[in-house]
């Protein structure tokens, strides 16, 4: 595996953890050339035929750089990394493949989409939900920006979001 950042062919693995009931191997990676450490996944080379229902009723097949893509235009400019990123579209998938094998609609993954950036970056969740529930005015922002000051952050969300990885676990 090379490395992302000295392109060195020379690395060890630290962890190995399933995920997404055993479909994805999560491997925490250190460079012997440069010693960095970087994350990598191994998925099944099987053909997922999951197609995502739209809000207008048109079947499309499910794109994971859809999903990342909305998360980035949602975190331009934010602190949020791309492993965070990442991170997030994991949980995404993980949530869909858990409760659908087929189909699954748009509203779901936006749903759970907005329901992770809340936790980590509030600007990114409002321009996220801005955008999926097309506000007409600015009433709706606002009253959008006002639930989520109130709101506290969602107990269920794992700590993932909250603190750095601890390698040992």
């Amino acid at each position: 595996m090379r490395c992302p950042y000295c392109k060195e062919d020379k690395d060890k693995v630290i962890d190995s953890r399933s995920s997404e009931g055993g479909r994805i191997i999560r491997r925490r990676r250190h460079c012997l050339a440069c010693d960095r450490r970087f994350t990598t996944y191994e998925k099944i080379g099987e053909n997922v035929k999951l197609n995502v229902i739209k809000k207008d009723g048109v079947r499309v097949p499910y794109d994971r750089a859809k999903v990342v893509g909305g998360l980035q235009k949602a975190c331009y400019k934010r602190a949020v990394s791309a492993e965070k990123i990442q991170e997030i579209a994991d949980r995404i998938e993980e949530d869909i493949f858990k409760q659908f094998d087929k189909e699954v609609s748009s509203q779901f993954i936006g749903h759970s989409a907005m329901r992770y950036l809340k936790s980590v970056d509030k600007v990114a969740y409002i321009r996220f939900a801005s955008v999926y529930r097309e506000f007409t005015d600015a009433g709706d922002l606002i009253d959008e920006v006002r639930k989520a000051i109130l709101e506290p952050d969602d107990p269920e969300l794992p700590d993932l979001f909250s603190k750095p990885l601890d390698n040992n676990q």
